[in-house]
């Protein structure tokens, strides 16, 4: 649990549709999260789940009315927003999403979104059936909450309550939750594409066997919701792992690392950063099996090995041409990682490099790394491998911004 919303003040409004199953477990997950959710509820919402449910998952009492006698003032729709962190309201039904757009305010969740403080992100789950999506109306009223800056969470596609499939579906309770964590979190990427690659490859023996390594791919994933959560369109080249693919970010996969180079190399123009986690393996199999290689007696097979592409040389190469995209290498070592990691940054004609200890951080969730660069080096402290992912995100962003200025 990374309780990254600790001491956040979320209002979690409910407007009417069979999506509140979901905020239920969303009002458990971000509690969980450290935040402190108060909940409030349209008539329409009460239809499809109880007041006092949320108010257990909550542990605060749940507001309907706008004239509720508990709030001293009568005022529950300025009380309610005072000292919040942001108003997130999901489901965000038709109806609610037209009352926001033009202002309507005949209800308390309506007349707090309004009164609400400039300082206080409004943030809407859209969910609805397919056709009320789809109409230029919704359309109108969904673009105009965008001119107004408020925050859009989706809406997905699939199969609906009303048997109907396609967009509409408000997100599941945990995209939710990395989008509202993504909200807080500084926009240092915006606007910038960036590729990245993770895991580990695998090269084939035959069908059934193959060599690989240890790595989970849990650093290059984070580094892939970091870049996202601070702005980036984010492409992630995955090698195998048993990972979720972060919530807004593409993933392409791959096995070998010749198939995680042409990945790569298809992608890399246009993008802004590309940032070279995976561990890929140095050799391949070059007499690999067509079929499964038998235990007949005859000894053990005779394996020949060719090297394997080196896919950062490879985007470097790129770079010198088009002076984009800025490149960032990962590097595990057994030892001596500070002159070692300074050697193989300049032996790769790179800006950045990013080395740890390996391989004891493989599959590990917590990790210490060292920042190469024209400077020196930087040791950012063991740290769980999301937060070191936000602070080698931020450094990129710094390196980015430093380069706008100069050209």
């Amino acid at each position: 649990m990374s309780m990254d919303l600790k001491g956040k003040k979320i209002v979690l409004g409910l407007s009417g549709g069979v999506a509140c199953y979901k905020a239920a477990e969303l009002c458990r997950a971000l509690t969980k999260e450290g935040a402190s959710v108060q909940v409030v509820m349209t008539e329409a919402a009460t239809h499809f789940i109880g007041a006092v449910t949320m108010q257990a998952l909550s542990g605060h009492a749940v507001y309907l009315d706008q004239w509720d006698g508990r709030i001293p003032n009568n005022m529950a729709h300025i009380d309610l927003t005072r000292g919040a962190d942001a108003i997130l309201v999901a489901p965000c039904s038709a109806d609610f999403i037209f009352k926001l757009a033009h202002g309507a305010t005949d209800d308390l969740l309506s007349t707090l979104c309004l009164a609400r403080p400039h300082t206080v992100p409004l943030l809407v789950a859209p969910a609805m059936n397919v056709e009320m999506w789809e109409k230029p109306a919704t359309q109108r009223n969904v673009a105009q909450l965008v001119d107004d800056g408020v925050g859009i969470f989706g809406p997905a596609a699939g199969s609906q309550a009303c048997g109907e499939t396609g967009m509409g579906r408000m997100l599941e309770p945990h995209e939710l939750l990395e989008e509202l964590v993504a909200s807080f979190q500084p926009k240092v990427l915006q606007g910038k594409r960036v590729l990245i690659t993770a895991g580990p490859t695998y090269e084939a023996i035959d069908p059934v066997r193959g060599i690989t390594n240890l790595s989970s791919g849990k650093m290059g994933y984070a580094i892939a919701r970091a870049a996202r959560e601070a702005g980036a369109e984010v492409t992630l080249v995955s090698g195998p792992t048993a990972l979720d693919t972060p919530h807004g970010v593409r993933r392409i996969d791959v096995r070998s690392a010749r198939e995680m180079l042409d990945a790569v190399m298809d992608k890399v123009g246009g993008q802004h950063v590309f940032v070279g986690v995976a561990a890929v393996a140095d050799w391949h199999v070059e007499n690999a099996s067509e079929h499964k290689i038998k235990k007949d007696g005859s000894g053990a097979p005779v394996l020949q090995f060719a090297q394997n592409p080196d896919i950062l040389a490879s985007v470097a190469a790129t770079t010198s041409l088009s002076g984009w995209p800025y490149c960032v290498g990962f590097a595990a070592e057994s030892e001596n990682l500070i002159e070692y990691g300074a050697v193989k940054r300049e032996k790769k004609g790179i800006p950045l490099l990013v080395g740890n200890i390996g391989p004891q951080t493989f599959g590990q969730d917590q990790n210490s790394i060292v920042l190469f660069d024209d400077s020196g080096h930087t040791v950012l402290p063991r740290a769980g491998k999301l937060e070191l992912a936000r602070q080698l995100v931020s450094e990129i962003g710094k390196r980015l911004e430093q380069r706008s200025l100069l050209t």
